[in-house]
């Protein structure tokens, strides 16, 4: 099973922002070849980010586990990410009230633009 593990110091974030990006109404993916190696082989380096400004704990949280459970879905899908990636997720409020299914294309898509 592929475990989701996050970025730890700020120049991984910085080193990650600056590379390639996908941007939807709903969240902004941002990617960069891997520069460190993961804890375990088959891990996937990505991180989760909300913003103060999108809303409360709750609200941000919940777009949090949405775009988790995508990404997990993803993985099990083969080809759908590339694992040779690091990535960071930023949410945006218009995912809180948007189903999954959308939400799924849109993350295919960006996926797929980030992994060529």
């Amino acid at each position: 099973m592929v475990k989701l593990e996050s970025l730890k110091k700020s120049n991984q974030f910085v080193k990650v922002l600056k590379e390639k990006r996908f941007h939807s109404n709903y969240f902004s993916i941002f990617a960069a070849k891997n520069f460190y190696k993961p804890t375990f082989k088959n891990n996937l380096l990505i991180s989760f980010v909300m913003k103060k400004k999108i809303g409360n704990a709750v609200k941000r949280n919940k777009i949090r586990r949405k775009l988790k459970a995508i990404v997990q879905k993803l993985l099990k899908k083969r080809g759908a990410i590339n694992r040779d990636y690091t990535y960071i997720v930023f949410g945006k409020s218009n995912a809180y009230t948007k189903k999954h299914i959308l939400l799924m294309s849109e993350m295919i898509e960006g996926f797929k633009k980030l992994g060529k």
